[in-house]
């Protein structure tokens, strides 16, 4: 950039202005002159009206009708000039001068009928007739001065043609008053001029401006594209790096897209265990059986909730994760963690080790565990002889987490990028076909998952060595036998009679049909169940009772959907107004505007008891109930 105003750029001079106004300029200035030829001639059109109104009365006939006769015959020939230049606009400057001087022609005629109409008319009348005339003629010149200056012989000649008649015409008048109204409309002549002069110089600074401007655009489109063309040559170098990361998009894009399809089928079975699970502790009151049905409902819950962690990571940036800190031990992690990558190490020859299993932390469990399991994930991909230990020890007042290998490393000027999305680490030396595999998105996941439990994350590494990263985590302590962690909120299950309420349930899973079925009755309500809307249409004609609230699946056979469903219900009890629940399967079906048109209310599979008795005691408005 810094040659751009050097003196090798070619920048317009003034001096240069007027060719340049020639050649590059002045079809535009043509066609701005006569994009303006409307209002121009709408404007003489109703000066003449009022000036053959004013004098109608005065005036002879014959010479006003034979004025206005001319002024229309030039008035004529000026729109239909304009008419034409519509058609055939100029597209070079010969075009252009062409249709300036037709332009210049007809404004010299149109000021000499303006100055012939002072001539004529300025005899008769009174006073106030003469001063309308002068105003008139005046007003036309002074008009013309932003639209004509441009252009300044023509605008001389047409401020010429109105005001020389005039001051002739008061001379020949012969008088003293006469003579005196001609020096000051030879004053006013003279002003005009200079007004239009001064005007000019202003357009040309303008024109000047654009003109500069313009070259210098092109200077800098040249200086551009030989900036380009020097970049090109480390584009390519680098294109080889920019296909790879677009492939892992694409994967990635191709991943989300299919737990999306797939959401549906992963989740029923969960959606009926929760079902079910509910449904029992409805039947047996048994502490024991209680327990074990809570651990049921945790386990899925867990499942669930890293079910949907993997569809959707994005959350993790838009806040939708939840941190719910706990007192926890380690041991049963470790024992989770050497069951699951143990034979994957043993494959590759490793020793995995898993030591301070003792210790104990106080942080959410599912993204403790989410994290150790990526970096040990990491770890036995990139190392190829040695092993792995997962370490947990007491550092002053935090919990030190460690993940240990003995694999390629990482170098200094690659340890700042490690975090960053769609990022792989290259070690040194060229990866090979295991080591590439996924996205690039662990180490990225793991450090977001770490800054919202506000635990450090911090990595080292000797390039060949080996690496180590370290979690801090707050201390957590011993939970007593029946002990209940006062940090977790537990809230008794709210009792829910639905007694006298009627459901109407569309789902074609029949698990999850019967799971609803037997969880609804045993809070009372009388339960209808159907897994086609042909089904319904046939419970419809026999004339039942309205049901008080609908709960349907979202994807149901032969290609139709709960909307379908809640829409069939709807027309043939004639309740719009029937309160509907819809469940999917899917977490990225994006039906929000569908809830808001057919006014229901959308929940996702599986559905924990507690959020859909909340759904219900809403929908039926059991307030106090749920």
């Amino acid at each position: 950039m810094a040659h751009l105003f050097s003196s090798t750029t070619t920048v317009p001079r003034r001096d240069m202005l007027p060719g340049l106004i020639e050649s590059d300029l002045e079809p535009d200035m043509i066609a701005s002159l006569y994009g303006q030829a409307p209002v121009v001639l709408a404007g003489y059109l109703i000066s003449a009206v009022v000036l053959v109104v004013l004098f109608h009365p005065v005036a002879p006939p014959a010479l006003l009708y034979g004025w206005a006769a001319c002024f229309m015959v030039v008035w004529l020939a000026r729109l239909v000039g304009v008419q034409r230049f519509r058609r055939h606009p100029p597209t070079t400057p010969a075009e252009a001068h062409s249709w300036a001087t037709a332009w210049g022609v007809s404004a010299v005629a149109s000021g000499a009928a303006w100055g012939l109409a002072v001539w004529l008319l300025y005899g008769f009348g009174e006073t106030v007739h003469r001063v309308c005339l002068i105003l008139i003629v005046y007003s036309l010149c002074v008009v013309s001065i932003p639209l004509l200056s441009t252009h300044f012989r023509i605008f001389i000649a047409f401020v010429s043609t109105c005001f020389v008649p005039m001051v002739l015409r008061f001379v020949y008048d012969g008088t003293p008053q006469g003579v005196g109204l001609a020096a000051v409309v030879l004053v006013i002549y003279g002003t005009t001029l200079m007004t239009g002069r001064s005007f000019r110089a202003t357009s040309d600074k303008n024109i000047e401006l654009k003109v500069r401007s313009e070259h210098l655009a092109e200077q800098l489109q040249r200086e551009k594209a030989a900036a380009e063309e020097a970049r090109a040559a480390a584009e390519q170098a680098r294109s080889v790096a920019e296909q790879a990361r677009q492939a892992a998009e694409t994967a990635n894009r191709g991943k989300t897209q299919f737990f999306s399809a797939a959401s549906h089928d992963l989740r029923q079975p969960l959606h009926a265990m929760v079902l079910f699970a509910e449904a029992l502790r409805q039947k047996n009151r048994d502490p024991d059986v209680a327990q074990l049905i809570n651990s049921i409902n945790g386990s899925v819950d867990a499942l669930e909730g890293l079910f949907s962690e993997l569809l959707d990571i994005t959350r993790i940036d838009n806040g939708g994760i939840d941190v719910n800190p706990q007192h926890q031990g380690l041991r049963d992690l470790f024992a989770r963690l050497k069951l699951h990558f143990e034979p994957a190490a043993f494959e590759k020859g490793l020793v995995l080790h898993l030591l301070g299993g003792h210790h104990h932390v106080y942080a959410d469990p599912l993204l403790v565990e989410r994290i150790l399991r990526n970096l040990v994930s990491n770890a036995i991909r990139y190392t190829e002889d040695g092993g792995v230990l997962v370490t947990c020890r007491r550092r002053g007042g935090r919990v030190c987490l460690q993940v240990w290998d003995t694999g390629i490393g990482i170098s200094e000027q690659t340890l700042p990028r490690i975090f960053d999305e769609f990022y792989q680490v290259q070690g040194g030396r060229r990866l090979e076909a295991h080591h590439r595999k996924g996205l690039g998105l662990g180490l990225a996941i793991v450090k977001r998952l770490a800054d919202l439990m506000n635990a450090p994350l911090s990595v080292r590494s000797v390039l060949g060595r080996g690496t180590v990263f370290t979690l801090l985590l707050p201390p957590g302590r011993v939970l007593l036998r029946g002990e209940v962690d006062p940090t977790v909120k537990l809230r008794p299950a709210p009792v829910l009679t639905l007694e006298g309420k009627r459901i109407a349930i569309v789902e074609d899973e029949p698990a999850v049909l019967d799971g609803l079925q037997v969880l609804l009755r045993s809070w009372g309500a009388e339960v209808h169940g159907f897994e086609t809307i042909h089904a319904v249409e046939d419970w419809l004609a026999s004339q039942p009772p309205v049901p008080d609230l609908l709960i349907v699946d979202y994807r149901l056979p032969e290609g139709l959907t709960g909307v379908d469903a809640i829409r069939v219900l709807r027309q043939g009890f004639g309740r719009p107004e029937l309160p509907a629940i819809v469940v999917t399967g899917s977490a990225m079906t994006g039906h929000e505007t569908e809830a808001q048109q057919h006014r229901f209310h959308l929940m996702f599979k599986p559905v924990v008891p507690t959020k859909l008795r909340a759904m219900i005691a809403f929908k039926l408005g059991l307030r106090g109930s749920a």
